[in-house]
């Protein structure tokens, strides 16, 4: 393998690299290099693992494979160039590169992929095993305006934050919507949440100020509230969602927790295989 297959996966990690003349990041880069020198070792012992069990690509598949990376190119002069810089003009160079890369991916597709599918029984058994892990807490969806005096405000200044406050009341009680409610928080508020629309996203009741959790939990979804006075700022909150703890139900969470316990086993089978295949192996970096 050479510098040049390196780069290659340097830059599959790193893809940003090529936004920036190729260069990658100095803090980065050894991390960087080192995992791509990982992945490029991996990919070979997998290929002469396969060409070891002596696993064959059909000549319908491997011509189906050129005519898909063919299809990638906006023409067939990109494509001949493809071929030149990466291949020194020789398709036959390409054909046998497809070919490598299909004998990978159908070793990885039996040695991983089919042994990592998590079947319908294993995931309620495991959602059964470890409900804390599908609890969320009483939480509340929230957006605030702000008015904050300045430190060590004087009785006039004081005076003046609350007109600020009382006339941003008047202006989002005449709001309808969430969006409405926001662009006057970006307009008026004084908190950092103004930048996101004034919006705090889900904050879980034993961190709601108690001057804003009693108006809470007795308001409806969409409902503001009166002007609040919480470490000495001036505060509306509107009411975008209230929900009580709960659990979520399996059927709402099936298909994300198959993705995440099926990449999970994929990891270690992957890794299981990297070891074995390194066992025996005799690798060499010049």
């Amino acid at each position: 393998m050479t510098d040049r297959d390196l780069v290659r996966e340097e830059y599959v990690i790193f893809p940003y690299a090529k936004q920036h003349g190729g260069k990658i990041p100095r803090e980065m880069e050894s991390g960087i290099r080192d995992g791509a020198l990982q992945m490029i070792i991996f990919d070979e012992l997998v290929y002469q693992e396969a060409r070891r069990r002596g696993f064959a690509i059909s000549p319908a598949r491997l011509s189906k494979a050129e005519t898909d990376l063919r299809r990638q190119f906006g023409s067939p002069a990109e494509f001949r160039y493809f071929v030149t810089t990466e291949f020194q003009g020789s398709e036959p160079r390409l054909r046998e590169k497809i070919k490598r890369s299909l004998m990978i991916e159908q070793l990885l597709k039996s040695e991983i992929e089919s042994k990592a599918k998590i079947s319908e029984t294993q995931l309620r058994t495991f959602y059964n095993q470890n409900p804390k892990n599908f609890e969320y807490p009483e939480a509340f969806a929230i957006q605030t305006i702000s008015i904050i005096p300045p430190a060590k405000a004087s009785r006039s200044q004081l005076k003046q934050a609350r007109q600020r406050a009382e006339d941003a009341l008047k202006q989002a009680r005449a709001t309808k919507t969430a969006q409405e409610f926001g662009l006057l928080a970006e307009k008026t508020s004084d908190d950092d949440y103004r930048v996101m629309l004034g919006d705090h996203k889900w904050v879980p009741r034993e961190k709601m100020p108690p001057q804003m959790l009693e108006p809470a939990l007795k308001m409806q979804d969409g409902q503001l509230s009166d002007l609040i006075q919480v470490d000495g700022n001036f505060v509306i909150f509107r009411m975008n969602r209230h929900v009580t703890a709960g659990k979520v139900k399996f059927e709402e969470i099936k298909d994300r927790l198959r993705m995440e316990l099926q990449k999970k086993k994929a990891d270690e089978l992957r890794a299981e295989l990297g070891k074995k295949l390194r066992k025996n192996a005799k690798i060499e970096t010049l």
